[in-house]
């Protein structure tokens, strides 16, 4: 692979294309100035508007939020696996009916593999603008979000209007739903019965891994992050390991799946047979199955990378809360 044809299976951060119109709660005072970003996949935008600036899935999507300070994404749930590292800054994730039956904290590095069931938001509590990356169960991400029905009603309250066919239609734009479009119905009592309510302890030890922790368990070997027999155990169809300095491989190495590359701390050497890059965080590198390469940081300092493969499990849904 030449270097030209692997620079188009990498989206630069600074290269990255937001969608500010993506879901539903675009007009909401308090969530109006998130950005939402499509990289790998067709991900779950309501949007006509967003890009994607890779649309081959190797089994599963990826994604991101960028959103300034006290900004949040409203209560949702998704029929798949969502799991969220952070790259920059520090958010609150809370979930529940109401948003109040948990929240955890998390800061650059961390990682918070959701439960599937539950309704969860989150916010970016730090000082400036905070990123956090996405990623998703399955080549289809479960087409689409499920909203609380206080999100849909607030929305529409603001000019916007999800339909049933899972299109965006704003008034403040002259849209309005085609005649043969329904809205989208809100959830029904017996459906909002069966969204979970865990508490904070139910969900933090099984389900968020801390970046300081991966750090020290990555210090010789890969930390297992998300898998059957990971920190995170799970079987979401995809895995999850974490790299630093100490724990590359010691020589270049090949997988029978695609593996999509991420870095969080550091500038990283990627090289092939063929060429070589420099990964840096926020950067995302879809590297084809079979092919040889071969990853080191290429300065001195702190360097730290998740890396994500698809496996062969039923596509998306978190295990359930015990």
């Amino acid at each position: 692979m030449t270097p030209q044809e692997m620079e188009q299976r990498i989206v630069r951060y600074g290269a990255l294309k937001p969608c500010k119109t993506a879901f539903i709660d675009a007009h909401t005072p308090g969530s109006d100035q998130k950005e939402n970003f499509t990289i790998i996949g067709g991900g779950v935008s309501e949007s006509p508007d967003q890009h994607v600036h890779i649309r081959e899935t190797p089994g599963f999507n990826i994604g991101a939020a960028g959103q300034p300070p006290r900004c949040r994404n409203s209560l949702h749930d998704h029929n798949t696996a969502e799991a969220f590292f952070v790259l920059k800054g520090r958010w609150r994730f809370f979930w529940g009916r109401w948003g109040d039956a948990g929240e955890v904290t998390l800061d650059e590095g961390d990682i918070f593999n959701i439960p599937t069931g539950i309704f969860r938001g989150f916010e970016n509590i730090g000082t400036d603008y905070g990123m956090i990356m996405a990623l998703l169960g399955g080549d289809d991400a479960g087409g689409g979000v499920m909203w609380a029905p206080q999100v849909i009603e607030e929305a529409t309250a603001h000019g916007l209007i999800l339909g049933e066919n899972g299109v965006l239609y704003d008034s403040k734009k002259g849209e309005a739903l085609p005649h043969n479009v329904a809205p989208m119905p809100l959830m029904s009592d017996e459906e909002l019965a069966k969204r979970g309510e865990p508490t904070t302890a139910d969900v933090v030890p099984s389900y968020v891994a801390r970046y300081l922790d991966l750090v020290a368990l990555s210090d010789h070997q890969p930390a297992k992050v998300i898998g059957p027999d990971a920190i995170l155990r799970d079987r979401p169809g995809f895995e999850v390991d974490f790299l630093t300095r100490g724990s590359i491989p010691e020589d270049s190495y090949s997988c029978d799946a695609p593996e999509v590359l991420m870095p969080v701390k550091g500038h990283w050497h990627l090289g092939w047979d063929g060429g070589e890059t420099v990964l840096a965080p926020g950067d995302t590198c879809l590297v084809p199955e079979g092919m040889a390469r071969s990853l080191s940081p290429s300065m001195t300092g702190n360097a730290s990378m998740y890396r994500v493969r698809r496996t062969d499990d039923p596509a998306g849904k978190t295990m359930p809360l015990a």
